[in-house]
């Protein structure tokens, strides 16, 4: 394949997954990880896509544009990873916990398949299936059922429905923005009501979100700041926006061995 074409394929392949990661497209296209780097770099440069931590994800984002999972879990690995483990402090055994969906999460989950007695509500099929492929008989998991969007939740009436009847101890909500005019927003406008009834669902609502989550508006809110009991980021965050949180959440916790 020429180096044309396999940047073509490239292209489709963020266009139509919203993301890429550098070790499928080697696998897939059978050539080296340089060679599929340069091929990055070549269509970052052409303003065809944007490079970041081990692939590249579509150009974006607006309001409404809601990249999928892939391209999310590609973007800033490391301070998800380092909030995610800090997340899982606030959490003890015997306790009901909701994790909504988003990539964050995800990683959360991770963090609590030791956790002895815990019963997790999701409407995420990874965070799910994370806990599906490490089973404990002392774990209970609801998947609530509703329409999946692009960043894999499940939304709508049905999930609406499911949540409503329940109470969770905490709730981690995954988020695509937040500011101070907008407070925690979402690109989907299912997505922020099934999101708002976990929000009511829950006794203490943390929001595990990295730096660049900051002044990023989405077209729907889900919450104020304000609400936020927690909120758990990474040194990238600015000193405004750590002013700003910590003056309107319960709590602004930085975790540690971000860079």
């Amino acid at each position: 394949m020429l180096a044309q074409q396999r940047q073509q394929t490239i292209l489709e392949r963020v266009r139509s997954h919203g993301g890429v990661r550098v070790a499928d497209l080697v696998r897939e296209l059978g050539v080296s990880d340089m060679t599929i780097r340069r091929d990055l770099e070549v269509l970052a440069e052409r303003g065809l896509l944007e490079k970041v931590h081990g692939g590249a994800t579509a150009l974006g984002p607006g309001s409404t544009e809601e990249p999928g999972f892939t391209a999310k879990s590609a973007r800033q690995q490391q301070e998800k990873e380092a909030i995610a483990r800090r997340a899982a402090q606030l959490v003890r055994s015997g306790t009901a916990v909701a994790l909504s969906a988003g990539t964050t999460t995800w990683a959360l989950a991770h963090h609590l398949i030791g956790v002895p007695e815990l019963t997790v509500i999701t409407n995420s099929i990874p965070v799910a299936e994370v806990f599906h492929r490490n089973p404990r008989a002392d774990r209970t998991v609801v998947l609530t059922g509703g329409v999946r969007t692009p960043s894999d939740a499940l939304v709508g009436p049905v999930a609406v429905s499911a949540i409503r009847r329940l109470h969770v101890d905490t709730l981690f909500l995954g988020v695509h923005g937040m500011s101070v005019r907008a407070g925690f927003t979402t690109p989907n406008l299912l997505e922020s009501e099934t999101d708002r009834e976990l929000v009511a669902a829950a006794h203490r609502l943390v929001i595990p979100a990295d730096h660049t989550k900051w002044n990023t508006v989405g077209i729907s809110t889900i919450a104020e700041l304000t609400e936020a009991d927690v909120v758990i980021s990474d040194a990238g965050l600015s000193q405004d926006a750590r002013t700003e949180l910590a003056e309107r959440a319960g709590e602004l916790i930085i975790a540690e061995g971000t860079p």
